[in-house]
């Protein structure tokens, strides 16, 4: 029989023979691998381990076991009396010796009983994996940890014994001591060594530190009392009373402060004991603080001072605490941010209550120069803009050149944008130049916001409260025809939208409203009702003449040498394109009903004889109109728009009014 080969990450000898490859055949690649890591793992305590002895440990695999057959025992024992010639495989073979330079790359890992391992990756793919050495405990930092005192005092005497040898994370029995709690092997160590009491390890902490850091109260009393320095920060420039804020350990503070502790010591963000406790609203700890000396008013880095953690935290116990120690109300952070912006921004009511019943400043702005209604209106709290609304400046509003309906429009905040109408603010108002700039399409209306983002309860409850809607560069109308929204196209243009606007970063010889409506008619008809200048689609100034070829869009990237040209888009142009072109029939039918005496151009009548059901058009075009078109138009020239629409109040034949609006032939549209 042929002898079955697998290799064990670790071994010298990787040749198994099928007696023992046979025990493993249900097992998968992951579990040969975990059974590789076991067998290295035992090979630590136990190197002379036999193949028998390996059988009988424990595996913990998930191996599926096959109908019919021993168990692996059973199967183990068979296989060992069929085959007693055959040598059994050590269980741990010697484990290879790892030369780094052969060595491409290097992982730790624990695995899931807890044991730390070490991969090591060759240049030739091959992996290897072996325990993490793990270092070599001394006596005496094990009988500290063990709490032996009878040990220790032993240990200490003894003239091998160096109280300064450090592991290699810098620790000497000293901070071991302090971390497990040990405070007689505290007393004990630092009457042998005296000079130790204030040692760092390599991340800077002292053992008070440590013992801090643990809320071990019995070894940060015995560390003061044998002279630590309660003063030395870690290397994040935390002191033990910084940590002790932190661990919200009120005694233990009280221990460092009579110990002469620094009560204004700055961590490397500029935080202080008062700052960590204030966050944690710890009142308790705050008050002791404060009686030690603390500035109630000192900042960080970021300028940031205690009031504002407290309202940016919503911690009302400590703010009170704060303002009956004299801290400044109106204080601003390096942002220029107020504890009432703060309290705002993160939607604390009962702090934005409170500050404002101390009389906080609701009219300071910050360095983007918007007030606590910006912010309050941006995040939509409905509680805390009523509260702002009467001691909010609408001067002071306007100088910021940003209305806090803006923002309310802008984030569909509708209950907001109500409660703002209602108290008076501008409907009206702009932005500022710099902050219209900030938006390609140069907006500056809070109906602009609220047509763009097709809300239509805002646009509603703008227009009905005065909203201008012809103040934008790009008109709303437009924007609301380019989204095909029919119902707030009909809510401008009944309250005074400009249906003959132009956009002027693109001239056109016609008002553009009708570039967007275009495959819509019952829209572009709606268009023409109200005051369309259908005439001046027909103007070209090619007239009957040979059209020049349309010009397809240059990429600026390729043509940056050539002159741009800033010759007007005529109508004929627009309806010879793709999109358009297959509508040009109906297109100029409709707008054949708004005009008098015109002159199709050339490219117009091409269009209309490229299909034979477009014919009556262009008989339709043919002079001279007849008499009851121009009379239409005259007669609705003459009452104009207004009156026009309001004309079924008027004692006219409902015939006639149907005639005056054109649809008579609305039915074939």
């Amino acid at each position: 029989m042929a002898i079955a080969r697998v290799s064990m990450p670790g071994s010298t000898d990787n040749n198994l023979e099928f007696a023992d490859y046979s025990l493993y055949s249900n097992l998968s690649d992951d579990e040969l691998m975990q059974l590789a890591i076991e067998r290295s793992i035992a090979d630590a305590h136990n190197s002379g381990s036999t193949a028998t002895e390996i059988s009988k440990t424990p595996i913990a695999v998930n191996r599926p076991t096959a109908s019919r057959q021993a168990p692996p025992s059973q199967r183990l024992q068979q296989q060992q009396q069929q085959q007693p010639q055959q040598a059994a495989c050590p269980a741990n073979p010697p484990r290879e010796k790892i030369d780094p330079q052969d060595v491409s790359s290097i992982s730790h890992f624990v695995t899931g009983y807890g044991k730390r391992m070490v991969a090591y990756q060759k240049y030739d793919g091959t992996m290897q994996v072996i325990p993490e050495p793990e270092e070599e405990i001394e006596p005496i930092a094990k009988a500290i940890e063990d709490g032996d005192v009878g040990s220790v005092r032993l240990l200490v005497k003894q003239p091998g014994c160096n109280l300064l040898k450090a592991n290699k994370d810098g620790w000497i029995p000293l901070h071991e001591a302090a971390y497990y709690g040990q405070d007689q092997c505290i007393k004990i160590l630092v009457r042998a060594q005296p000079g130790m009491i204030n040692k760092r390890t390599l991340k800077e902490q002292t053992p008070l530190m440590i013992a801090v850091a643990r809320e071990n109260l019995t070894c940060v009393q015995c560390l003061l009392e044998k002279g630590a320095d309660p003063d030395i920060p870690n290397r994040e420039k935390e002191t033990p009373l910084y940590k002790a804020c932190e661990k919200e350990n009120p005694a233990m503070v009280a221990m460092l402060l009579n110990n002469g502790a620094s009560v204004n010591k700055n961590c490397i963000q500029g935080w202080t004991a008062l700052h960590e406790s204030v966050c944690r609203n710890n009142v308790e700890i705050c008050e002791m603080l404060v009686k030690a000396g603390a500035k109630v008013s000192i900042a960080n880095m970021y300028g940031i001072t205690p009031i504002f953690v407290a309202a940016q935290s919503g911690k009302v116990d400590t703010l009170r605490m704060l303002l009956k120690n004299g801290a400044d109300l109106n204080s601003q952070a390096a942002d220029g941010a107020t504890a009432l912006y703060e309290a705002c921004k993160n939607g604390h009511e009962d702090i934005v209550e409170f500050l404002l019943s101390q009389n906080a400043d609701a009219n300071k702005p910050g360095k983007t120069g918007l007030l606590p209604i910006h912010i309050a209106a941006q995040r939509g709290n409905d509680s805390i803009i009523s509260m702002l609304i009467p001691a909010t400046s609408k001067a002071r509003v306007r100088r910021t050149g940003i209305s806090p309906i803006h923002l309310a429009a802008e984030r569909n905040r509708n209950d907001i944008l109500e409660a703002l109408i209602e108290a008076g603010f501008d409907v009206n108002a702009t932005l500022s130049e710099d902050r219209s700039m900030m938006y390609e399409d140069r907006r500056s209306t809070a109906l602009y916001f609220a047509v763009m983002n097709n809300n239509i309860e805002a646009t509603t409850m703008l227009l009905e409260a005065g909203a201008n809607p012809n103040l934008d560069t790009f008109n709303p109308l437009l924007v609301a025809l380019r989204q095909g929204c029919i119902q707030t196209v009909t809510l401008l243009v009944e309250h005074g939208a400009n249906v003959n606007v132009y956009i002027p970063t693109h001239p056109t010889t016609f008002p553009a409203c009708v570039m967007f409506c275009m495959k819509y008619l019952p829209l572009l008809k709606y268009l023409m009702d109200n005051g369309y200048d259908a005439l001046s689609c027909f103007n070209c100034v090619y007239g009957s003449n040979p059209h020049p070829p349309l010009k397809t869009t240059r990429n600026p990237r390729y043509d940056r040498d050539e002159p741009a040209e800033k010759t007007c888009v005529q109508f004929c142009e627009v309806i010879s394109t793709e999109n358009y072109s297959r509508w040009a029939g109906p297109i100029i039918d409709v707008l054949l009903d708004y005009v008098g005496h015109v002159k199709l151009c050339a490219r117009l009548i091409e269009h209309l004889d490229s299909y034979h059901e477009w014919q009556s058009i262009k008989e339709k075009a043919t002079p001279p109109r007849p008499l009851m078109q121009l009379c239409r138009l005259k007669i609705r020239k003459l009452l104009g728009i207004k009156r026009l629409k309001k004309i079924h109040r008027l004692p006219v034949p409902p015939r006639l009014i149907k005639f005056l609006n054109h649809q008579e032939r609305e039915q074939d549209i």
